[in-house]
């Protein structure tokens, strides 16, 4: 019985991500949503700028904190391991739909381009961002990725195994194809308001320190990323980084 109920956790969980994931493709897009990114003005600019730094804030503290494996570990002890990825998966929606419901927009405008073709093209890139995000995750196991692989495994009564390391389509062009998606998303628009403009320069902010957070915990599961991160260029296609020193030192599994 506790691995049926595990399961339906685990589908209830992504249910509510996918629906988020839609939720916020309207949202930044400032399409069909009841309250949008580039909603109407309310409140003062700094009581407003002071909330959405805040709730930008906060999502950014619970997405990383929760991923990182020294919480892992002491919160498996609460929670069972099967659900655990599910659990993140929850909180981080449920952390981005009260960053919804609680946005307060700015108004202004960073630059507003009216040529038909110049509009249609953001349009494209912008959508080419989420759908770039969506494909990204079924490269590297989208179920494993929101919880489901696990939950049905445990539903199974099969041990979970951890996925090998691989580098699929985009991956061997840039190393983190999924946040080159979200860049698009975020920034593609043909007009940017200020309230944009904030979103887009604090989620780039957050996805830069988390790429460095995420890649150490990378380094340490999977030693073989050293050599892919020495490769492979981390978000711009064709852009070779330059090795520090202490790179070209072996790494020690574990170390």
């Amino acid at each position: 019985m506790r691995r049926v109920i595990a399961f339906v956790y685990g589908v209830l969980s992504y249910a509510v991500f996918f629906g988020t994931f839609l939720y916020a493709a309207g949202f930044v897009g400032n399409l069909v949503v009841p309250k949008s990114l580039d909603a109407a003005p309310v409140g003062t600019l700094s009581g407003s700028l002071l909330i959405d730094l805040g709730l930008l804030g906060l999502f950014a503290v619970q997405h990383s904190v929760m991923a990182r494996p020294a919480f892992k570990r002491v919160w498996t002890r609460i929670v069972p391991p099967a659900v655990e990825r599910s659990t993140y998966v929850l909180a981080s929606s449920l952390a981005l739909l009260f960053l919804f419901w609680q946005w307060r927009p700015l108004g202004g405008a960073v630059w507003d381009i009216q040529d038909p073709a110049g509009r249609a093209l953001l349009h494209a890139a912008f959508a080419f961002g989420w759908l770039l995000v969506l494909v990204t995750t079924f490269l590297i196991n989208h179920f494993d990725l929101f919880g489901l692989r696990q939950v049905w495994l445990h539903l199974l009564g099969r041990p979970y195994k951890p996925l090998p390391f691989t580098t699929p389509g985009p991956y061997r062009l840039v190393r983190h194809p999924l946040y080159v998606g979200w860049l698009f998303a975020f920034w593609a628009t043909p007009t940017m308001t200020v309230t944009h403009l904030l979103f887009a320069v604090a989620t780039t902010a957050y996805i830069l320190v988390a790429i460095r957070l995420e890649e150490r915990d990378l380094v340490a599961a999977h030693p073989e990323y050293e050599g892919y991160r020495a490769r492979v260029p981390m978000l711009i296609p064709g852009r070779r980084r330059r090795p520090r020193s202490d790179e070209a030192k072996p790494v020690v599994a574990g170390a």
